[in-house]
């Protein structure tokens, strides 16, 4: 098709490649037709470039979303947009930030909006009805349907660059079972969150906990009936066959604040009508502000998918706990397939300055979100997900990737709410096209106050290099980097964090789990030890300034049977299993103590750098025993940490009566200690008080 076609693809170029360059480049000038308003505009003929291709440049600006016909000689070739739709005026002439995109309903009248500024055409296909949208100023295409149509399923038949195709409106709030239409929703006939947001007062008071919605409900002793569901996440009371909770109740139970859900907006690879045969992360993402079909009881229902999700965010707030979104606004599943790429062909994603198509995210396309409507499709996605579904926080996958200007406008957006919004990300620094100095990465994390990070230093120095699996840390590889120890517990990292931008973390959806890597890094060791091991690795993630963050079943040791990347590995795999968690109940409480104690007292929890300097206190202790103090106040804690086999008689930091909040070393466990003196056992992690 290129051979035949004319592209635009600057404000005054257009690129051919006719099959006869020869004997064309002889004719007269060539000139483009606008046959709606019997217009020619006269062209020049500036270079060729090579053997095949020449530049026309058009001192007029050619109209966008016309037909046009470009004529030369004896042969006559069509006009499309191409890379123009990339340039600076064609962002700023289209920019429609103000206009509200989608299908709604205003009393009996359901409107349709889309953005499709280089279309010739946009018919509305609504319950076997054709109507045409009007194109209006920006781009906007528009049209109005007498009536109600809530839960009517509608498409949009649409003609860009000569060719004609149905398309789902990417501004679609509902679907039918597997993308197949959207959906019309008018929200005020769908189930209310009456059960607000849970205050709190400060974000550093977080204790985040990853979960995926099917893998916390799917296991066969689970107890819930509603498995791999957003109605079985919220039901509760379930228990095993033996009586120990799981599910939603565990999660209670465990005192986490805030549940981050791994992606629950519409993605492929999963048949949401049996969703059973195929699993799924969620990181294949296909329309951002549709919940997944796959997770309601009836995916071909395109209400309950969003009552069952709203009812999930009720029950959760009503036992207190937030709820945390992970969000992908880094790439879509198939460039080519997206509704982005065929509305608005080569607008939507990155490109490199020799037109290859950006891959930062390793999975074919990046989005670009620097670009103003690429940027409001991400805010009102966030806009959505506050208001209509009452989310208290957002995980951005490969953040990196995303441009530092979008994220300050979604922290603009959170702060019109009435409590703290948790943002969140990862800051990883990215092959993308965008300069290094715009993107959203850890070492830019000083102009993006408001965000947090997830900290790689505090995960490599704990257990290792993540690309290593064959690498130590300081709690598997006998205190190595100790020295590292001093900046990690006060919530810093090794680049620019801050204690207000740490997301401390040693396991999450990604990559090995802990108890994995620590069967790679130390199958030397007996279980018991590697379980001691991977308990210091938790109760430093818990203990440290920063916000903490726990994968779900890292408490009980889960495990993925050595799968690094389980993401399509399936329930055998990715499941909670919950008969583990019965076996493993002597190390939840252990980690339990850790959370209350941690949301007891505000010393674990400091807000900032000058706090944090005057109230912990790194003790002198043999290496590579590690020990600090917390002074708070009514009482001071000392926490030792020990990464070895030895076992250390050391001098408390004060005589008097200490009692023992939490220690790992159930056999030799002691209430309190009395004196001057503490034995630290082997791979003992011990915490104690001491009022004042």
């Amino acid at each position: 098709m290129d051979t035949q076609v004319a592209w635009i693809d600057d404000i005054h170029r257009v690129t051919l490649k006719p099959n006869n360059i020869s004997s064309l480049i002889h004719e007269n000038s060539p000139k483009i037709y606008w046959p709606k308003k019997n217009i020619y505009f006269i062209g020049k003929i500036k270079n060729v470039t090579g053997s095949s291709a020449v530049n026309i440049e058009f001192p007029d600006l050619l109209p966008m979303g016309e037909i046009l016909e470009l004529i030369w000689g004896d042969e006559t070739f069509p006009v499309y947009p191409r890379t123009v739709v990339r340039t600076k005026w064609f962002d700023e002439t289209y920019s429609a930030i103000d206009e509200k995109l989608g299908a709604y309903c205003i009393n009996d009248i359901t409107y349709f909006s889309i953005w499709a500024p280089i279309a010739t055409s946009v018919i509305l296909y609504l319950n076997n009805m054709a109507k045409k949208l009007n194109r209006q100023k920006k781009g906007i295409w528009v049209c109005h349907v007498d009536g109600n149509w809530h839960g009517f399923a509608y498409e949009y038949e649409i003609t860009v660059n000569g060719k004609t195709m149905r398309i789902n409106d990417p501004y679609a709030k509902s679907m039918l079972a597997n993308s197949k239409k959207g959906v019309v929703i008018d929200f005020s006939k769908t189930e209310q969150i009456t059960a607000k947001r849970p205050i709190i007062e400060s974000l550093q008071d977080a204790i985040i906990y990853e979960l995926h919605v099917r893998d916390a409900t799917i296991h066969p002793d689970s107890g819930i009936k509603n498995k791999g569901t957003f109605l079985g996440l919220s039901e509760m009371g379930t228990t095993t066959k033996n009586g120990f909770s799981t599910g939603f109740s565990y999660i209670k139970e465990l005192g986490c604040t805030h549940i981050q859900l791994l992606p629950i907006n519409d993605f492929a690879r999963v048949n949401e009508l049996e969703p059973k045969e195929q699993y799924n992360w969620g990181y294949d993402p296909l329309y951002f502000q549709v919940l997944e079909g796959s997770y309601a009881i009836s995916p071909n229902d395109p209400i309950s998918r969003i009552d069952e999700f709203k009812k999930m965010i009720h029950t959760f707030h009503q036992e207190n706990l937030s709820v945390i979104l992970d969000v992908v606004f880094n790439h879509v599943f198939i460039m080519e397939e997206s509704p982005f790429e065929k509305i608005v062909p080569g607008y939507y994603f990155r490109y490199n300055e020799d037109g290859s198509i950006s891959n930062g995210t390793g999975v074919g396309n990046d989005l670009a979100t620097e670009r103003i409507m690429v940027r409001k499709l991400i805010l009102d996605t966030i806009d959505l997900f506050l208001t209509e579904y009452q989310a208290s926080g957002f995980r951005f996958d490969l953040m990196g990737v995303m441009d530092i200007e979008t994220m300050k406008e979604i922290i603009r957006r959170c702060e019109k709410e009435s409590i703290p919004i948790m943002l969140l990300g990862e800051g990883w620094d990215l092959a993308t096209a965008l300069e290094p100095n715009k993107r959203s990465t850890n070492v830019n994390s000083d102009q993006l106050q408001g965000i947090r990070f997830f900290n790689d230093s505090f995960r490599d120095t704990l257990k290792g290099n993540l690309f290593n699996a064959a690498d130590t840390g300081y709690v598997n590889g006998e205190g190595k980097f100790v020295e590292r120890l001093p900046n990690i517990v006060m919530g810093s990292n090794l680049e620019k964090l801050s204690c207000v931008q740490t997301i401390n973390y040693v396991e999450c959806h990604d990559n090995h789990t802990l108890w994995d890597r620590l069967i790679l890094t130390n199958n030397h060791e007996s279980e018991v030890v590697r379980k001691k091991i991977h308990q210091l690795a938790t109760g430093l993630t818990l203990l440290s300034q920063g916000v903490p963050f726990i994968h779900a079943g890292q408490e009980w040791f889960r495990t993925k049977e050595g799968i690094e990347n389980s993401y399509i590995s399936g329930d055998g795999i990715n499941q909670l299993d919950w008969t583990k968690r019965e076996i493993e109940e002597e190390n939840i409480k252990f980690v339990q103590k850790l959370i209350t104690l941690r949301k007891k007292y505000d010393v674990f929890r400091l807000k900032t750098e000058e706090e944090i300097r005057r109230r912990v206190h790194v003790l002198n202790t043999p290496n590579p025993l590690f020990a600090y103090t917390l002074f708070g106040n009514g009482e001071d804690f000392t926490i030792y940490i020990n990464p070895t086999k030895e076992n250390y008689n050391l001098q408390l930091p004060s005589s008097g009566l200490w009692q023992v909040e939490a220690t790992n070393d159930v056999k030799n466990a002691r209430h309190e200690i009395e004196g001057e003196f503490i034995d630290v056992g082997p791979y003992e992690l011990v915490v104690l008080k001491k009022k004042r």
